[in-house]
């Protein structure tokens, strides 16, 4: 975001919208038990020199309260980007193992995705994503962890009247 800093972006700034986001999360372990957390909130979408970005703070619901989460929509992949109480850089590219740290108050853990799928859907005009759906695996400390599914929604704005 050349020029405008996170919290610029957060707090007004005038090419972006307000939205409503939900977000589903799940993880099956390797017992086959699955894990499904679903946040709705309000959030910021923009799109800016062909890359679209959300934003949304984190709640109780997902365990990271008071974090904030960006995406930043690529053409070919996806970048996670949590600050505040957890700090995590997450990229999505399909087909690849991608690694990271995970910083919480309780330690810092390595972390590696190997994303599977990547969708992507946008208005009709292209000007906006209205979605992202992202399947991969977490490793987390080289072990296998989950099989995990990330699936955001984004609707309507107020700039626009939705």
């Amino acid at each position: 975001m050349k020029g405008l800093s996170l919290i610029e972006a957060l707090n007004g700034n005038t090419g972006i919208d307000h939205v409503l986001i939900t977000v589903t999360g799940s993880q099956r372990d390797a017992h086959g038990e699955e894990n499904t957390i679903e946040l709705f909130t309000h959030g910021r979408s923009h799109c800016k020199n062909g890359v679209h970005y959300i934003s949304y703070q984190e709640t109780e619901v997902s365990g990271m309260e008071g974090a904030t989460t960006l995406l930043k929509i690529y053409p070919d992949y996806c970048l996670l980007v949590r600050m505040g109480r957890v700090e995590q850089r997450q990229e999505f590219r399909i087909g690849k193992c991608c690694s990271s740290s995970y910083v919480t108050p309780y330690g810092t853990m390595k972390m590696g995705v190997r994303t599977t799928r990547l969708t992507v859907t946008r208005t009709a005009d292209n000007s906006r994503v209205t979605g992202v759906n992202i399947e991969y695996e977490l490793e987390i400390d080289g072990q296998w962890q989950s099989a995990n599914t990330l699936a955001v929604i984004v609707q309507g704005d107020k700039k626009n009247g939705h």
